[in-house]
């Protein structure tokens, strides 16, 4: 075996290819679902209630949290989006770059300080 001149090719295994799907999607995810207002779900921590999708904050009952029902939707929309991609064919599994794992979140980064520019008060 010659090692000079051969060379090596790495295939990508299914679930390497969900995990890398996963992470890409759920960054986009998570910054649509923010913007767009569009939580899973919305927990209310002064009265422990849930309201399904988006649920204003009531009077007298403290604030709202939608970042839970955020994450919810991103995992959700991304495991589906990571599976289906899973299932693709090695051949084209094998296109996608590994670079775009650290590429989506870094460009998506200022999008989302933009997004909780509401908080920045001075």
């Amino acid at each position: 075996m010659n090692t000079a001149t051969e060379t090596a090719v790495v295939r990508p295994s299914r679930w390497g290819t969900f995990t890398l799907v996963f992470g890409i999607c759920f960054a986009i995810l998570y910054v649509v679902c923010d913007m767009a207002a569009w939580p899973l779900f919305t927990y209310h921590p002064g009265t422990d209630r849930i309201d399904l999708g988006y649920a204003a904050a009531r009077r007298d009952e403290g604030p709202a949290m939608y970042w839970y029902g955020w994450l919810a939707s991103s995992a959700l929309g991304a495991a589906t989006l990571g599976g289906l991609t899973a299932l693709l064919p090695e051949k084209i599994r094998g296109k996608i770059s590994l670079a775009l794992a650290w590429v989506v979140p870094v460009m998506l980064l200022p999008v989302l300080i933009y997004s909780l520019m509401f908080y920045w008060r001075w």
